[in-house]
């Protein structure tokens, strides 16, 4: 087996770790309990409200992937027989309906072509024909490069007495997350993502609102590991024992977040959305195009056609063998037909956006596949600002 582990990550994630954040990785672990530790979270707690631009109290990050995430906001807030309308234009919203279901909700599906997003028309249709608790959408649909917008989509379902559940695994750090602004009652994400920290938390933020349907609950959580009601009070000031926090990972969460904090979010989320179009222009120039429409591309998550004639699996595996780059296949109905190519926090890098390309065109060239050789690195250099 090669010992040597060293790739560009430019999948769907994880992305590429600043060693800044490795090397806070490997400072000496100290009880969950210890002062030091519990300061640590408060400092945490500050950087996620900054990067979820909220004021919300009961923010954290949740012992778990981005996953977890999801999970712990449909099981905190579902009750049995809960009405939930679920969003579903790719994989991720797919999962929300499943995970929903488990906990007991009465699922009402809306979906769309996978790569599309919803019009809020949509969503105001669907509430009429058929009230409902809780809305979950996702905002970065990771399987498609859609980025669908949220604003005005909260409206209406505060409009119609539910709450909003967003997933922002893929987007937050890389691109706007405004959730006082949007109104958006629960959010979850994951470390891994444009955040650049290894995977093993999930940020988490509940409105008031959200909190108020949490604490009037008829029955308990069903999750033990994952009850707000109960980690909430050792993030609180009480710091009554829930379960052991992975230490660990806490000081690379911290880490990471000093970074975003030190770049600037609006600075990060430019970054981001440059890097993409450097990569966009020189994808175009060799003639590959985006399954999202235009307006409504990820910059963190460039989901592309495979070229017609060209092998899918052949190309990542070359690109992985011979330049150490990682990209990513498609999932679902996209499988073999799509790339996913990651542009996400420390991998999102003008850089990387160059070497990708040239690497892309010698592996099409060996596959025989036609196409105006150099192009594609061109284009690229010629976006600036």
């Amino acid at each position: 087996m090669d010992n040597d582990f060293r790739r560009v990550l430019m999948g769907p994630g994880p992305s590429d770790v600043d060693p800044r954040v490795l090397a806070a990785m490997a400072r000496p672990t100290i009880g969950h309990l210890d002062p030091a530790f519990v300061q640590l979270l408060n400092e945490i707690r500050e950087s996620l409200q900054y990067v979820f631009q909220t004021k919300n109290e009961l923010t954290l990050a949740m012992s778990g992937t981005g996953m977890a995430g999801m999970e712990t906001c449909i099981a905190n807030l579902v009750e049995p027989g809960d009405a939930m309308l679920v969003c579903i234009n790719g994989a991720f919203g797919g999962r929300m309906a499943d995970i929903a279901g488990r906990y007991g909700a009465e699922v009402d599906k809306l979906e769309t072509e996978w790569g599309q997003v919803f019009d809020p028309e949509q969503i105001k249709t669907a509430l009429l024909k058929k009230p409902a608790k809780i809305v979950g959408i996702v905002q970065a649909e990771t399987s498609t490069g859609a980025h669908q917008p949220i604003e005005e989509i909260s409206k209406i379902v505060h409009d119609h007495s539910a709450l909003l559940i967003a997933d922002t695994v893929t987007s937050l750090a890389g691109t706007e997350v405004a959730v006082d602004n949007w109104q958006i009652d629960a959010c979850y994400s994951g470390t891994q993502k444009c955040l650049s920290c290894p995977p093993g938390l999930a940020p988490v933020t509940l409105s008031q609102a959200a909190v108020q349907k949490l604490e009037k609950r008829k029955s308990k959580v069903q999750s033990w590991y994952l009850d707000l009601s109960m980690i909430r009070q050792y993030w609180g000031s009480e710091r009554v024992y829930h379960h052991t926090a992975p230490v660990n990972m806490n000081y690379a969460l911290h880490e990471a977040l000093n970074l975003v904090r030190e770049e600037g979010l609006e600075n990060r989320w430019q970054r981001h959305l440059h890097n993409y179009r450097m990569l966009r222009t020189g994808l175009e120039a060799i003639g590959i195009k985006y399954v999202a429409p235009e307006g409504h591309q990820l910059p963190m998550l460039n989901a592309v056609g495979v070229p017609e004639g060209v092998d899918d699996a052949k190309i990542r595996r070359q690109l992985l063998e011979e330049f150490r780059i990682e990209i990513g296949g498609g999932l679902g109905i996209f499988k073999g037909k799509i790339w996913r190519i990651g542009l996400m926090g420390a991998a999102s890098t003008g850089r990387n956006v160059l070497l990708f390309l040239g690497a892309l065109e010698k592996c099409l060239k060996d596959q025989g596949h036609r196409f105006t050789a150099g192009a594609g690195v061109a284009a690229a250099t010629e976006i600036t600002g």
